[in-house]
């Protein structure tokens, strides 16, 4: 189900202050970089991600691909850093962006 303008709304103003935890740089997107994503959307549900990505349009294909693989939204993309969220199963109150 896409998100709604007022969820994705609420989710960049949560999203505002956190720090990029998953780096996507020259070799793409690998095993590594694919299982720390799903820990950390597990985890934190709301994540940022640095995309060491020259090329704006291989920028955005990999964003595409992210998404479709982990099965997160996209909420917000600005220059080399994506938003993306997906819901936990069991959201942990210790370590969710929005329970917090």
């Amino acid at each position: 189900m896409p998100l709604t303008a007022d969820r994705k709304k609420t989710l960049r103003t949560v999203g505002h202050n956190l720090k990029p935890v998953v780096t996507v740089a020259g070799k793409g997107l690998t095993e590594g970089v694919l299982e720390e994503l799903e820990r950390a959307l597990e985890d934190h549900e709301l994540i940022k991600v640095k995309l060491v990505v020259a090329d704006r349009d291989l920028r955005r294909e990999v964003i595409g691909e992210l998404c479709e693989k982990s099965g997160a939204e996209l909420v917000q993309e600005i220059g080399k850093i994506a938003l993306i969220y997906r819901a936990a199963e069991k959201p942990s109150a210790r370590l969710s962006n929005l329970l917090r």
